[in-house]
């Protein structure tokens, strides 16, 4: 059996005991409750896919700022939340930047001084953001603190601030994310 056939098996039994099946940032399989045995409904993700870059030293102001983009009706995707135990992690994490309508870099002076995997996942973004039409507004950085935005990024994109006024900040940054994923096709 190829594994595209034992993926749709197990969706269909998943349907047939119930069950809804989410597929992570496309949407959700559901069962239909019309009583017709074995139909079921596909609802696609509408909330924007955020994808949130930042650094191990500032993971407590990287979840505030997940909290934030979900209440404000986007869905936020963050390593330490969704990789799983045994999940290939670069290919994971290239995947959810693919799938994201926007990519938000958390830029601190930790961030800038680091070499890591923070700087890999902006290279990788900055690079699906050159394929993208030049007003497609993808990568989006934010400042956590008073800290230079490298050139690089400064010289093109707007950054926002969430300081001194946080909830500001996270204002300004929804609506951008919500409009630039409702140009997204």
């Amino acid at each position: 059996m190829t594994d595209a056939a034992a993926i749709l098996r197990i969706l269909r039994r998943a349907l047939e005991r119930g069950h809804s099946v989410e597929i992570d940032g496309l949407g959700a399989f559901h069962p239909a409750h019309n009583g017709i045995a074995r139909d079921y409904k596909y609802v696609p993700e509408s909330r924007p896919q955020v994808f949130i870059a930042y650094v191990e030293e500032d993971l407590e102001k990287a979840r505030k700022l997940c909290n934030a983009l979900a209440a404000a009706g986007c869905t936020p995707w963050l390593d330490k939340d969704q990789l799983l135990a045994g999940q290939n992690w670069p290919r994971a994490i290239e995947r959810a930047i693919d799938i994201s309508d926007a990519f938000v870099a958390c830029f601190s002076p930790r961030s800038l001084a680091k070499r890591g995997q923070f700087q890999s996942e902006l290279r990788y973004a900055l690079d699906c953001a050159r394929r993208m039409p030049l007003e497609a507004g993808f990568v989006m950085p934010v400042r956590f603190e008073k800290c230079p935005v490298p050139v690089s990024i400064a010289k093109d994109v707007q950054y926002v601030d969430l300081f001194p006024h946080w909830d500001r900040g996270v204002r300004h940054l929804a609506r951008a994310i919500r409009k630039v994923a409702s140009k997204r096709v």
